[in-house]
């Protein structure tokens, strides 16, 4: 294991030479740092963004900056769609339920905090993975003025790509399972008359389409009940499809009009297939491929190198206590 460390990242082979608490991640490459590292992970809502982001976590030593502008929010966990804390894998995510639900939480905001969330990831010597369905808020964080973060750190953009109509069906089998988990309980739990429907967390799909039927329920016989609430989820599934289109129209714009370097993984076939077929295709075109490019970025090796250097990483337990410490 080691020799393979040796011949393909040099300095990883004095890892086990360096006190706990003082390993970096520049030391998994052979070149003399220029920069520190961040990778953005892309894509429209469903494609599995949270994810690819938490396998490249647990593949190298890395934590996660979200950049959904609903779930940086507090509450509506389902509506919102938050990763899991079982889902997580021990990686630590931030800017994740940490606003106030009932104020806006600007892009200004948000370019902010991530800009201090990247620079203690990066302090600690870890890699910071931004991910996330919120291009806007991307976009101002790369685009801003004086192009900060540009300028500080090297970027690579990820793309999960699925084509829009395998997408749609996808997207709206997600909804009925968030229906089975409760949604419409979290979303009747924030229910206000006079709520303002355009601020904070409530602006979330999943939210103001329930409105009509919250209202009338208690009015209602069964059967109106019935029809008013099916009406209200398919808003929710037409809405997500909507925002699903925006998404990628957004990212497509940022790559032809405004020149992003950004990697697109075609993951259609992942959502054509099941079971084990579909977990094959997610590994050979979205997992393995997203590796060979962080690790390229990271060690500056060949791309069919960069498997085993991340299985390297990964095998040895101690790495990520040697890093976090």
């Amino acid at each position: 294991m080691m020799n393979l460390c040796k011949s393909l990242c040099p300095q990883t082979s004095r890892m086990l030479d360096i006190p706990p608490g003082r390993l970096k991640m520049d030391m998994l490459s052979p070149r003399s740092r220029q920069k520190e590292k961040v990778v953005i992970v892309m894509g429209p809502t469903g494609t599995g963004k949270s994810r690819l982001s938490i396998e490249l976590a647990t593949q190298f030593p890395a934590e996660i900056i979200n950049s959904d502008k609903m779930q940086v929010y507090k509450g509506l966990d389902i509506v919102t769609n938050k990763v899991a804390e079982e889902e997580k894998s021990g990686v630590p995510h931030h800017l994740l339920g940490i606003a106030n639900p009932n104020v806006d939480f600007t892009a200004t905001n948000y370019c902010h905090t991530a800009s201090l969330a990247v620079e203690s990831i990066s302090t600690r010597g870890l890699l910071p993975i931004i991910v996330g369905g919120s291009n806007s808020y991307i976009e101002a964080l790369m685009d801003d003025e004086d192009f900060r973060l540009r300028l500080n750190y090297d970027c690579c953009f990820l793309w999960v790509d699925v084509s829009m109509p395998v997408l749609h069906k996808f997207v709206s089998r997600r909804v009925e399972q968030m229906v089975s988990m409760g949604m419409i309980d979290e979303a009747r739990n924030i229910f206000d008359p006079y709520a303002d429907y355009s601020t904070g967390i409530r602006r979330s799909i999943g939210v103001p389409e329930f409105d009509k039927y919250f209202r009338a329920e208690a009015f209602l016989d069964e059967e109106n009940r019935a029809r008013l609430l099916h009406e209200a989820i398919c808003d929710v599934k037409k809405n997500t499809c909507k925002l699903a289109c925006r998404q990628w129209e957004k990212i497509n714009r940022l790559r032809k009009i405004k020149g992003w370097d950004i990697h697109r993984l075609d993951a259609t076939e992942v959502f054509q297939k099941s079971g084990k077929e579909a977990e094959h295709a997610w590994e050979m075109l979205v997992a393995r491929p997203s590796t060979a490019i962080v690790g390229q970025l990271l060690c500056g090796v060949p791309a069919d190198k960069v498997p085993a250097i991340a299985s390297v990483a990964k095998t040895m337990g101690y790495l990520r206590q040697c890093l976090v410490a």
